[in-house]
């Protein structure tokens, strides 16, 4: 039997969420967390009230954004593994699978992925696309189907994602007008080996110019590497102190970042911040593949030292990255556990602002989507409610969820069924 939409629903949000101008709200309690009463009308926020008990009341959240995933091969592990955890074996790996990839193949794995992230409680995604050789028309084909088809549900975002170089070529001109017309992303890989010659230094300036020829934002993944820390990331600083384009600028992974000093690290996230550059930290596929030496024990841990970033105001998100492919042979597109798993990594603790904003609003600003995220009166009625009640609840164990969007409860993903603190929101049966 289907919930009927509620009118009304109290929950415990975090103040981080919360509208900064509504001042009858107060500050929430050492969790960050505030008991409110919010009414919904016509699919919106009608008002946000102050409760005076937080007891029995279920933890709440804006629906997050996923700032970074690969759908044209998520799903793919089983017939096409990478066993030794390698990233030079899952780039070979990747590489036979996009010769045979078709447009059902990416339209099967697609759908599956933005019905799983739908009902888990994601928004929006951006997807980085293999657009190079044979794999790209397929990819787009398909892809460009799912981001009509799913538009209203989860907003889809395309990075097309090829050498450098191609950007420079006429073929790389072309497709750079189609990614534009589509409001996509122009993307690419600037890691080691880094060539001692002008190469990469002449493709970053072609590209930098076309995306601001055509309008279009950028979104490189940088320094994936546990090799010549940084260096990636001072290549293309190097760029925007000659010439900085109006477009968005965004450097995903900065993975061996994480490995140089703190004064190099601050030094390199105060320029960030300077040429406005975000960055977006993917912590479980680096954790998977980077660090490795063999049978050796693991010595260091290459990530984006995500506190150090924010602490210099550089805009940072927290993406998934890859869904049980090649590069990772984990994930589900699951927002919660990307948070819990992120919390404990980054040491970005959900009570405070900069522990949550990675997640939801940080995002949301990347992607460059209507709502940020805040919960105000007349900002839309979607909601990701938990069966947790504290913070600590929730990063102990995985949690049952609704979903509300619009003021209706979605059905709730395969694997889950509402928990009784969240069937008893509305009075009515589980959905």
């Amino acid at each position: 039997m289907r919930a009927e939409p509620p009118r009304s629903l109290r929950l415990q949000l975090p103040r981080a969420l919360l509208d900064p101008q509504q001042r009858d709200l107060g500050c929430g309690d050492g969790d960050g967390l505030l008991p409110v009463q919010v009414e919904l009308e016509g699919g919106r926020l009608a008002a946000i009230r102050p409760l005076a008990t937080a007891e029995g009341l279920p933890l709440a959240l804006t629906p997050p954004v996923e700032p970074h995933a690969h759908l044209d091969k998520a799903f793919s592990w089983a017939e096409h593994s990478n066993r030794s955890g390698s990233m030079a074996a899952a780039l070979a790996v990747n590489l036979r699978e996009g010769e045979r990839r078709t447009a059902e193949q990416v339209l099967q794995r697609g759908e599956q992925a933005l019905d799983q992230a739908w009902r888990y409680g994601l928004r929006a995604i951006r997807s980085h696309v293999d657009s190079g050789g044979s794999a790209g028309p397929p990819s787009w084909e398909a892809l460009l189907q799912l981001q009509q088809r799913w538009r209203g549900r989860v907003e889809l975002q395309l990075v097309a994602l090829v050498p450098l170089n191609h950007w420079g070529t006429p073929e790389g001109r072309e497709l750079a007008r189609q990614v534009a017309a589509c409001g996509g992303v122009l993307g690419g890989v600037l890691g080691p080996p880094y060539p001692r010659s002008q190469r990469d230094r002449q493709a970053l300036a072609q590209m930098l110019t076309l995306a601001e020829e055509l309008g279009c934002g950028v979104d490189l993944h940088v320094d994936e590497s546990g090799e010549a820390p940084g260096c990636g990331i001072r290549l293309l600083l190097e760029q925007l102190a000659r010439r900085r384009p109006q477009v968005p600028i965004t450097c995903s992974h900065a993975s061996s970042l994480g490995l140089l000093a703190l004064p190099a690290q601050q030094r390199l996230a105060e320029r960030l911040a300077r040429w406005q550059v975000a960055v977006v930290a993917l912590p479980t596929t680096n954790f998977w593949l980077l660090g490795r030496r063999g049978d050796q024990d693991l010595a260091q841990r290459p990530l984006a030292p995500v506190r150090q970033l924010q602490r210099a105001g550089v805009l940072v998100a927290v993406g998934g990255d890859n869904v049980q492919d090649p590069w990772d042979p984990s994930g589900d597109f699951d927002p919660l556990e990307l948070l819990r798993f992120s919390s404990r990594v980054c040491h970005s603790p959900p009570w405070q602002r900069q522990g949550l904003m990675p997640c939801i609003t940080a995002p949301a600003r990347l992607l460059g989507l209507s709502w940020d995220g805040i919960v105000r009166r007349g900002a839309p009625a979607d909601l990701l409610v938990t069966s947790a009640a504290s913070w600590s609840e929730f990063l102990a164990r995985p949690h049952q969820r609704r979903v509300l969007r619009g003021g209706k409860w979605l059905p709730p993903p395969p694997t889950e069924q509402p928990a009784s603190i969240l069937a008893s929101l509305d009075g009515s049966p589980p959905c």
